[in-house]
């Protein structure tokens, strides 16, 4: 590792996995935390799901949302992806001096009306504010808990022939991001980040699918697609196939990618949920996906197999397959 903190530790992708490995899990290692999930599962009279996420995206208001519903999708999402009904956020504000008040309003207003259609309450908190030119405008700061209503065996229940579903079109939020940041969305551009809270999505599946028919949910925010699916196959006997045909791409994402020089594979998504789940239950799990505003597009991406462990594999349209790997570098600095 380097002597310094680079960028590219925040991307989500191999440099940050270094990070974590090497100087937080050594220091604070323990059971629960060495799952590395979205979220923790603590145990008491109710299972317990815990989760802290911090936000620094830029610009702060972007086309699909803002750093105030995003706070709240980011940290809602990852209690889901543990299986967890939210209930409960804290809410931190870092703001350097001179922000605007009409702009923390609206991050405010955005915030309250993306908690009530949750249904959570924010208990807690805490305003900091830096001097000018110390800070980027606002960074956020959200923890929550939950009570697991779903309980997950997490990658060590994933199974050869295991079906790959992703609930929508990926890439969104980090092309819109990107494209906001270099000022080359038009108005009337289609490309808008798929910020949203996944609970509803948790809802469905968890009434469609059979006990212990789903192994493992994420949301795939840094990193992407690719770097997720790595994850849950690192260290294991496992590999994923994926079909590029299969994977829903929206045309102006694509667009995006191409001038950005981007692969949306490793674009961030807000608002999008991978399950891996037992064959048998795929057709019934879709089925719920679909009926979720914003779940039309789900469908099946990839199998699990166990040819090349540990890898990734993409097909591609012409029968050719290539590795997918980490994201390795800084390929999206700064879009949650």
């Amino acid at each position: 590792m380097e002597d310094r903190i680079t960028l590219d530790y925040g991307s989500g992708g191999l440099k940050t996995s270094q990070l974590i490995d090497s100087i937080l899990i050594p220091a604070f290692q323990n059971p629960i935390l060495s799952e590395l999930g979205d979220g923790a599962v603590l145990d008491g009279n109710n299972k317990l799901v815990f989760s802290t996420d911090s936000f620094v995206v830029s610009p702060w208001r972007f086309p699909g949302g803002d750093i105030g519903k995003l706070c709240v999708c980011g940290t809602v999402n990852d209690l889901c992806m543990a299986g967890g009904i939210p209930k409960y956020l804290s809410l931190s504000f870092i703001l350097e001096e001179g922000f605007l008040f009409s702009d923390l309003k609206q991050i405010v207003s955005s915030i309250k009306k993306e908690t009530q259609k949750v249904g959570v309450t924010i208990v807690t908190g805490d305003t900091k504010v830096v001097e000018s030119g110390k800070g980027d405008g606002i960074y956020i700061n959200t923890s929550g808990i939950g009570f697991q209503h779903l309980s997950l065996p997490g990658k060590s229940g994933i199974r050869p022939n295991d079906s790959v579903l992703v609930s929508g079109s990926v890439g969104c939020h980090g092309a819109a991001i990107m494209m906001a940041r270099a000022g080359l969305l038009q108005e009337e551009s289609p490309l808008v980040s798929d910020c949203q809270s996944l609970h509803l999505f948790l809802d469905a599946i968890q009434n469609a699918a059979a006990p212990g028919s789903i192994r493992i949910l994420r949301d795939p925010t840094r990193g992407g697609i690719a770097t997720t699916l790595n994850e849950f196959i690192e260290g294991t006997s496992l590999s994923i196939e994926l079909s590029s045909d299969n994977i829903p791409i929206d045309s102006s994402v694509e667009a995006a990618c191409d001038i950005l020089g981007l692969d949306p594979l490793y674009c961030a998504c807000e608002g999008r949920m991978l399950v891996i789940c037992d064959p048998e239950s795929t057709d019934s799990i879709l089925s719920a996906m679909r009926m979720v505003p914003g779940g039309e597009n789900s469908t099946q991406i990839g199998t699990v197999t166990d040819d090349l462990p540990g890898k990734v594999l993409l097909r591609t349209s012409i029968g050719g397959k290539r590795i997918l790997s980490k994201l390795s570098g800084i390929q999206l600095p700064r879009i949650c």
